[in-house]
């Protein structure tokens, strides 16, 4: 499918939904649709590096996710260390560089051993980056920067007249990469969820019918062509 490479967005986001519902259709535990998910994601990080995408985040594990029942929850944190320990070697082989943004204090020590080994060995890749939403809320990385900003101003190494929305995006978890262009959300759910609220100012919106284990590269085609098609006025005429 031919894309008009002019008008490319420079960063995707998706929320990755439907994985549950995906293993009940298949008369299975949600695990097995958080497993089936990871080929899903494979798919994804191919697409936008072969269409060079220079970002895409996946959300991956929110902050409300803990609430679920406790055997999903170890059972997504296993999955996540598998995925860690048999993906990254290959990430680095295709020059993506991978981040995982969100609070990863409440991680066991081991995981967040490994996450810093994988984000040291992909930090000098040039191509797309990954970035893995893992317990991420939105609301926790606007605070979490609201609190950065406040300590160097009692510091005296910023002066509240230096705080802008420059300033601001700098403190929050994506820093310096472009904001988010378009936030595609699978299942047909038509929400937010929590997700990037200040990077996506002014994304466009673009909600796939798709449960997550199918959404495969005619997805997400269809998401860019539905994209390249939209005015964008960023709130100008």
């Amino acid at each position: 499918m031919r894309f008009d490479p002019t008008k490319m967005p420079r960063h995707v986001a998706i929320i990755m939904d439907g994985n549950g519902r995906w293993a009940k259709q298949q008369g299975k535990l949600r695990i097995f649709g958080h497993q089936n998910g990871v080929k899903a994601v494979r798919n994804a990080v191919n697409f936008a590096a072969r269409h060079h995408i220079q970002v895409l985040t996946l959300y991956a594990f929110s902050s409300e996710n803990w609430s679920r029942p406790e055997t999903e929850v170890s059972a997504l944190m296993t999955l996540f260390m598998k995925a860690l320990n048999s993906e990254v070697k290959t990430l680095h082989k295709n020059n993506i560089r991978l981040k995982i943004i969100g609070d990863k204090s409440r991680f066991s020590d081991h995981l967040q051993q490994r996450i810093q080994a994988a984000e040291q060995l992909t930090a000098a890749n040039s191509g797309l980056t990954l970035n893995i939403a893992a317990n991420y809320g939105g609301y926790w990385d606007i605070v979490n920067a609201a609190k950065q900003l406040a300590q160097q101003v009692e510091q005296g190494a910023l002066t509240v007249e230096q705080i802008t929305t420059e300033t601001f995006q700098q403190a929050l978890v994506t820093e310096d990469q472009p904001q988010v262009d378009l936030l595609i959300r699978t299942s047909g759910e038509q929400r937010i969820s929590n997700f990037l609220l200040w990077q996506i100012a002014y994304a466009e919106l673009f909600f796939s019918p798709v449960l997550w284990p199918d959404f495969d590269e005619n997805s997400f085609s269809e998401a860019i062509i539905a994209y390249q098609q939209r005015d964008r006025r960023f709130g100008g005429c």
